[in-house]
């Protein structure tokens, strides 16, 4: 009798291609990038990118073993924020697209897993996060839901 439970069962549950994936770890890990670039403004963006990187590591399902999965992700590195953004924003809106269409429960769990990331990462020692973060927040959200 199969083990019905592997990795390769639950990621066959959606259609990914190789490059569906990494435009999946690009948005995700993008989006905690483009955070830490942002929160560089108030000096944290180290703590930022290690709270963001380990809410991701917590992903379930179909969503965390793609996650879950090693390869190097090109254009984080901008010279900017802006730069950041231009990659990561449309990545989370083309990723949210692609999996709306083959599995909105796994949109869902993908929306969930970024956006708890997201807290994750900007929820300062004390207080409220600050504008910068703040915004950031909202445009992530943003592409997020533009699909």
């Amino acid at each position: 009798m199969p083990n019905w439970r592997t990795k390769e069962h639950i990621t066959m549950a959606l259609n990914l291609t190789d490059q569906d994936k990494l435009t999946l770890r690009t948005a995700a890990y993008g989006a905690i990038t483009l955070l830490a670039a942002a929160g560089a403004t108030a000096g944290s963006p180290h703590r930022i990118a290690t709270q963001g990187s380990l809410a991701l590591a917590s992903a379930t399902g179909p969503i965390g073993y793609v996650l879950a999965e090693n390869g190097k992700i090109a254009n984080l590195n901008g010279k900017s924020v802006a730069e950041i953004a231009d990659h990561v924003l449309p990545a989370l809106t083309t990723a949210m697209g692609l999996l709306k269409e083959q599995d909105p429960a796994e949109a869902d769990n993908f929306r969930s897993a970024v956006l708890v990331a997201v807290e994750a990462a900007v929820r300062p020692k004390k207080g409220e996060p600050g504008p910068v973060m703040a915004e950031m927040t909202r445009k992530i959200t943003g592409a997020l839901d533009a699909a």
